[in-house]
């Protein structure tokens, strides 16, 4: 029993593949939220040229 348990301390491909699965899911967090963040960008910089075409073709 303690030969499969030493072996199970030492066997590291699972941690290998959960380090990865870390990185994937920050990283896409990451995306997500600057996704989030350049779309209000856009949106307010349309909002903004357009309210300045509306000011500009008024009498």
């Amino acid at each position: 029993m303690k030969a499969v348990l030493r072996r199970f301390l030492k066997d590291e491909k699972g941690a290998t593949a959960v380090e990865y699965g870390l990185i994937v899911a920050v990283l896409s967090l990451a995306i997500v939220g600057g996704i989030g963040q350049v779309s209000n960008s856009i949106i307010w910089l349309f909002s903004d040229n357009n309210s300045r075409l509306a000011n500009a073709f008024t009498p």
